[in-house]
């Protein structure tokens, strides 16, 4: 058996492999709501093979989405349609997971494909789409030409905690079984995290401790409101690649923080502060963060979970056989390939007859092998 494929546990939750589908937003939802797209997107990765499949980025407050058509969860009549998809994802073997998020100053933005930009009259007149006020711990502007977002009163910083802590139980009611909080790539948490958003002077900013109240309340209102026996997963931003930013050292004693208020696992990522440039520090290559995930796992003395820029069983395979990590994450490659990780025990020689398969697919994949095989055809 390979390590990539030997089951994983946290806290109760069993994991039958050590691969993660990462979070990855469609855009499709409408009010907040799922709807068939998204059962099925997240569906074929369940039958994919992949242990742990994530939901999108999931808004806790309606004004806390980065775009009109983001996934929410910030009111009970939105728990129907995911529990009908993590039925499906459990049914067929995988943990279904939710990001929780909260966009701050990156709210009210177009959709991708519509130039990731800040919403404005256009967008009315050609989708019925008005934007909104953003919110942000320092009314510092997201990127040039970007709008002035309104810095959050003490009230709203305990009003979008309390929404954590409210989508949590919306999350347990709904199916899942793992809470991942997006506080990096310059979501709201990231922004309370990094002096370089973070330019408050009362007890929410200024010192490196003031920085962190913010995700460790976050943390606190989704433990409050979330069985002991499920796991909580913080995705961080590592570095932010730009002086004067968060730096590993910083990640590192934010993650043993966490780690006191139950959370069990780092996603490690890096970068997405502000603007749209990559910053001239960021170097990328295959699996360019799996050395954050090392460094968090052996000095926060926490579970960590690699991503980024991962696409060869063979480099995956070794990210766990060298304790950089404890899972994998992927995103992008699994959108081009659901069926990745039954490839990949397949190379790596834990499955080369089709068992892992859905029964249902399996059977005519093994069929047809014996024919071809019996015609000398491959």
């Amino acid at each position: 058996m390979s390590h990539l494929f030997q089951p994983y546990q946290l806290r109760d939750v069993h994991f039958k492999n050590r691969l993660v589908v990462s979070p990855m937003s469609q855009y499709r939802a409408e009010d907040g709501f799922a709807n068939d797209w998204h059962m099925v997107h997240l569906g074929r990765f369940a039958l994919g093979g992949a242990g742990l499949v994530f939901a999108e980025a999931t808004a806790v407050e309606e004004r806390g989405r980065r775009t009109p058509g983001d996934l929410g969860i910030w009111n009970d009549s939105q728990i129907k349609e995911l529990k009908r998809i993590t039925s499906f994802l459990e049914t067929e073997g995988s943990v279904p997971g939710i990001q929780l998020a909260h966009a701050g100053r990156k709210a009210s933005e177009r959709r991708p494909w519509h130039n990731e930009q800040p919403l404005s009259d256009e967008d009315y007149e050609l989708r019925s789409e008005r934007g909104w006020e953003a919110l942000a711990p320092s009314p510092l502007p997201y990127a040039n030409g970007w709008p002035e977002p309104t810095e959050m009163s003490v009230g709203e910083i305990e009003d979008v905690i309390d929404a954590f802590g409210e989508a949590a139980r919306r999350s347990k009611e709904a199916g899942f079984k793992v809470i991942e909080v997006y506080a990096a790539h310059g979501f709201l948490v990231h922004q309370f995290l990094s002096p370089l958003t973070n330019q408050r002077s009362d007890d929410w900013g200024g010192s490196d401790s003031n920085r962190r109240r913010f995700a460790i309340g976050v943390a606190r209102s989704i433990r409050k409101h979330w069985p002991e026996k499920y796991p909580v997963i913080f995705r961080l931003s590592a570095t932010d690649w730009i002086d004067g930013g968060i730096e590993i050292e910083d990640t590192i004693e934010t993650a043993k923080c966490l780690s006191n208020e139950g959370v069990d696992m780092i996603d490690c990522s890096t970068g997405g502060i502000g603007g749209k440039d990559r910053p001239r520090r960021m170097v990328i290559s295959q699996g360019f963060q799996v050395e954050f995930a090392k460094c968090i796992k052996e000095e926060a003395r926490i579970a960590t979970m690699a991503v980024g820029f991962l696409w060869d069983p063979q480099f995956c395979e070794g990210i766990v056989k060298n304790n950089e990590a404890d899972m994998v994450a992927l995103a992008r490659e699994l959108l081009d390939d659901p069926n990745w990780p039954l490839h990949a025990a397949s190379q790596l020689e834990c499955d080369q007859d089709y068992q892992l398969w859905p029964e249902e697919s399996g059977w005519w994949l093994q069929k047809r092998g014996r024919l071809l095989q019996k015609l000398g055809l491959r």
